[in-house]
């Protein structure tokens, strides 16, 4: 029965609906009832339906034979990202990282010498360390913090590792200030980062930045899992991949 709620609440005409609309915003000069219908592969009078129905609707306008998108949808989108953040955003594919990888990911920003967590997905596997959204952790020892340092202009930069505490809080934390220095540089050319059991034994993490529409960094996210788990070369292998499609999706909110 379970097996059978998906069919039974799937209504096929709104999905086609909305592969029109999606049609007509590749067509921003507009389209005819025949083009329409040859792309969305439905007759001359499904297509007509549908285009009508739009345009009733006030989501397309008709001029002669050519049928476009209307702005009463940038007015729905401009509502939507009135009252969400980034990180409401961002929820949904962070969650889609974890699943597929069933470990956790998370996000964070950079404030002074901490990243702070601003979401996070827990995974299954259990780590010691405790995080949460307002956790923060040594920017120095951690993946997000790595690419987030990485982004500073050089003057910051350099004060940062000249005034900040690097503390060793495990025999493999990078507390040499010279190849701190080298490290976050490695980062920025990579544009991702391998912290490898520096915050915590047993605990790899690796990050991305997140890049808003100037080319900023305003945040990173990453997946943080038990050394057991993945090797540092499989991290890069595997989990790269799926972070880097989650970048380029996060970063589309900059752009809607």
């Amino acid at each position: 029965m379970e097996d059978e709620e998906p069919s039974r609440d799937h209504v096929g005409s709104l999905e086609r609906g909305l592969a029109v609309m999606e049609i007509l915003a590749r067509h921003p000069a507009g389209m005819t009832l025949t083009e329409m219908a040859e792309e969305a592969g439905l007759t001359r009078a499904g297509a007509r339906r549908f285009l009508l129905t739009l345009a009733a609707a006030g989501y397309a306008t008709q001029s002669g034979r050519l049928f476009s998108l209307s702005p009463r949808l940038l007015t729905i989108a401009r509502t939507w990202l009135g009252g969400a953040s980034l990180w409401t955003f961002s929820a949904p594919i962070m969650r889609e990282v974890a699943a597929q990888l069933n470990e956790a990911c998370s996000a964070a920003i950079l404030s002074g010498e901490d990243v702070v967590y601003v979401a996070r997905v827990p995974g299954r596997r259990i780590l010691s360390v405790s995080l949460d959204v307002g956790t923060r952790l040594p920017a120095h020892c951690t993946s997000m913090g790595r690419v987030l340092l990485a982004s500073l202009a050089p003057n910051a930069l350099e004060t940062f590792l000249r005034q900040a505490k690097i503390e060793r809080r495990t025999p493999k934390t990078i507390t040499k200030r010279p190849l701190l220095a080298a490290a976050i540089r490695k980062a920025a050319a990579d544009r991702f980062a391998i912290v490898d059991e520096e915050l915590e034994l047993g605990l790899r993490s690796i990050a991305v930045p997140i890049d808003d529409r100037t080319g900023r960094t305003v945040a990173a996210i990453n997946v943080s899992t038990q050394s057991a788990r993945f090797s540092v070369e499989e991290m890069e292998r595997e989990i790269l991949p799926e972070l880097q499609r989650a970048k380029q999706r996060v970063e589309e909110f900059f752009f809607v």
